[in-house]
């Protein structure tokens, strides 16, 4: 019996520790959040279905909802999961991992069917 894999939601804000550093030391911190984003997509286990990034309306530290950024994958199960969010210990900035700026939450559940057959 094949396992369906777990439709994920990853929902990335960024918080203060971001918006504290002078313009001149974000570039870093960018390439951080796009080294882990990459690495996120070439996760075995882990397709991704879409983005969402929310920066132009959404300024400042993202602490709950609404969120900065969402990655939807399709993720093969929760250890991946796991992993996946064990990015942001793992992407490091200099000293620092980019937990330091980021934070990541997944929500987890099965694909929603819309059934053409069911009218109301």
């Amino acid at each position: 019996m094949a396992t369906e894999p777990l439709r994920t939601l990853f929902c990335i804000g960024n918080n203060q520790n971001f918006f504290d550093l002078p313009k001149a030391e974000i570039g870093p911190v960018w390439v951080g959040i796009s080294t882990m984003l990459s690495n996120l997509k070439k996760m075995d286990g882990v397709d991704i279905i879409g983005t969402f990034d929310d920066d132009a309306h959404m300024v400042g530290p993202s602490d709950g909802w609404p969120w900065t950024c969402y990655v939807l994958a399709d993720v093969r199960d929760q250890p991946t999961v796991r992993e996946a969010c064990n990015l942001l210990r793992t992407t490091m900035i200099g000293d620092y991992a980019l937990w330091k700026y980021f934070k990541i939450e997944a929500r987890m559940g099965r694909e929603l069917t819309i059934r053409d057959d069911v009218e109301l």
